[in-house]
């Protein structure tokens, strides 16, 4: 019999056509034992030519499970706001690996005007996902905990104190330390660190390497060079005044948020300085956005795309194990190293 290819062909007109019980056709779509090779292999040779394919919202929900990952992110860093797309990168490598699988991502991105507890607190009570990545975290992170509380499989994307629980963050200690290093290295030692405003992850673990970074080069630690502006857009250009402000200017800084060299950059110029002559420069990532400042911003490389694609493969570990085979699947919590990439902004003191 010939069947032809329609748009929209449900599980009943299949087997009307075919002359087959609707739960014929469905124990054969799912090559029950019940159903004979030659009934499953007439059935799914005619659903293919049709176009049919079974209903996976239904089924999953006959299941209990959704096949998506929920990927829980903020949108109010400096990224964002000049453009720069690194989620949406690292979600291209995430995709790529959870597609694989057969499971879908899905973004819940949450704003200012959110709470990110309660925004995460109600995602997870509604099922939205089978189990959830967690970005933006804190020291000690609610919504890790509510998460573990309930069962609910998660990946947190930085560290947290907050129970045991998989997590993929870079390696500070080793970026600061490097960045210390370099900057010995050319005849500095008053180096600035910034860090953003509202005691994320991140910026704590930043400031913590940074300090083991400058006792390992026997430098005394001034809590005053450690400074925390705004990750906005203009963060850079407070930051640049608040280093003038200081008694005792540093000639270097690093920058954990790498965008805000953008307003560094301007204040200095303003004020008739050069980044790599008068202060130098060093960036936490090298970044797209950046890639027109002159002088170029002395970094380190990340491929945003290969973190996404371990992050999906910690995922999928945690929803089955036998999906991600021992070597891709790495570590139940892992640091990811990042290389140097020297530019021209981090010159003499």
């Amino acid at each position: 019999m010939k069947v032809v290819r329609r748009h929209g062909v449900g599980i009943r007109e299949l087997a009307s056509e075919l002359e087959l019980s609707v739960s014929t056709v469905s124990r054969a779509m799912n090559a029950r034992p019940d159903v004979s090779v030659a009934t499953i292999k007439r059935v799914r040779e005619a659903a293919a030519r049709v176009g049919y394919t079974p209903n996976q919202t239904g089924r999953a929900l006959r299941r209990g499970d959704t096949r998506a990952i929920a990927l829980v992110m903020p949108t109010t860093t400096a990224r964002t706001q000049v453009g720069e797309t690194f989620f949406l990168t690292l979600a291209n490598g995430l995709q790529e690996v959870l597609s694989r699988a057969g499971r879908d991502l899905i973004i819940l991105p949450y704003g200012a005007s959110e709470d990110p507890n309660g925004y995460l607190f109600a995602a997870a009570d509604r099922g939205l996902a089978d189990a959830f990545i967690v970005a933006g975290t804190q020291p000690v992170d609610p919504r890790i905990d509510y998460l573990l509380a309930r069962g609910i499989p998660l990946v947190a994307l930085g560290r947290t104190a907050s129970g045991n629980h998989p997590w993929l963050d870079l390696d500070f200690d080793a970026v600061a330390a490097d960045a210390v290093s370099r900057l010995v290295l050319r005849g500095h030692r008053r180096i600035a660190l910034e860090i953003t405003e509202g005691g994320r992850s991140n910026a704590v673990l930043m400031a913590e390497g940074y300090r083991r970074a400058l006792e390992a080069e026997g430098i005394p630690i001034d809590q005053d060079l450690i400074i925390e502006v705004p990750d906005t857009r203009d963060g850079g250009y407070e930051l640049g005044t608040r280093l003038d402000a200081l008694s005792h200017r540093p000639t270097a800084v690093f920058l954990l948020e790498e965008t805000t060299a953008i307003g560094l950059y301007r204040y200095l110029e303003e004020h008739g300085r050069l980044p790599g002559r008068d202060l130098a420069v060093i960036g936490l990532r090298e970044n797209p956005v950046l890639d027109l400042l002159s002088p170029r911003l002395t970094c380190f490389r990340l491929s945003v795309e290969d973190y996404g694609r371990r992050l999906g493969e910690k995922v999928l570990r945690q929803l089955d194990p036998g999906v991600v085979s021992s070597e891709d699947g790495a570590s139940l919590q892992e640091l990811w190293r990042m290389d140097l990439l020297p530019g021209e902004s981090d010159g003499p003191a």
